[in-house]
């Protein structure tokens, strides 16, 4: 089984795991078209896909794992699938609350919430807070969020502090300060499912010195197995993050 994996070791025996998995979780409506059902089968199933990978992680030695369920993009799909795929995003926090806090787990969201309705944000909120004390992994899901409406809100932010006097020569640092990820430690490994090879707006800053790999399993098929074996490959790669 997945949590039986060995530990990932590179030559020297040294522990090569990733601390952060970032995935894009792709191919839900591709899922359920190719089985003739209603796209939306396909996200459901792939929400149940993303428990058994948050339960998998703890004893894969993955302690952060960010999930891409909503992008600024997904707006431009249609209204039955929009408000569908909302429906499951405010089910899965009702119903995994209780199973998350018991397990350990840190909830929390990135992206613009201002777009969202209130009754979603709400459960949102509430759930980060009662998660807040919880380490065993720290989950974040990304809700209508896109990489570059990052940055540009975490301008604005920077630009405020600037003109209040609180940052004088701003950094990296200082940027990365505002951004909605602050605090979260850049993401190791970025995974991305269905066989497409784009980043689509995912972690642009965050991920400049991640890995890559890109699955061509569809999200609703991919399992705790196919994810050990993607870290058993992170654990041969050679990071030099520019170094010779």
């Amino acid at each position: 089984m997945a949590a039986e994996t060995a530990p990932l070791l590179l030559s020297g025996g040294v522990d090569q795991r990733p601390r952060h998995v970032a995935i894009i979780m792709d191919g839900n409506g591709r899922w359920a078209t190719n089985k003739g059902w209603p796209r939306l089968v396909g996200h459901r199933r792939g929400a149940e896909r993303v428990k058994q990978i948050v339960r998998a992680c703890p004893d894969l030695g993955v302690n952060w794992l960010t999930v891409y369920a909503f992008s600024t993009e997904n707006w431009k799909r249609t209204t039955e699938e929009v408000l569908g795929l909302m429906k499951i995003f405010r089910r899965y926090i009702q119903y995994e609350a209780e199973g998350m806090a018991a397990e350990g787990v840190r909830l929390r969201f990135i992206g613009g919430r201002e777009r969202l309705d209130a009754k979603l944000q709400a459960l949102m909120s509430s759930i980060e807070t009662r998660t807040a004390g919880n380490s065993r992994l720290n989950l974040t899901v990304a809700i209508n969020y896109g990489g570059r409406d990052e940055l540009t809100r975490a301008t604005a932010r920077l630009a405020e502090k600037i003109a209040r006097g609180e940052v004088e020569r701003p950094t990296e640092a200082d940027l990365a300060a505002c951004l909605d990820t602050a605090g979260h430690p850049d993401p190791d490994l970025v995974i991305r499912t269905s066989g497409e090879t784009r980043t689509s707006n995912f972690l642009p800053w965050q991920a400049a010195y991640a890995e890559y790999e890109f699955s061509p399993v569809l999200w609703p098929d991919f399992t705790p197995d196919h994810l050990a074996q993607i870290l058993d490959r992170f654990g041969m790669r050679d990071r030099r993050f520019g170094g010779a």
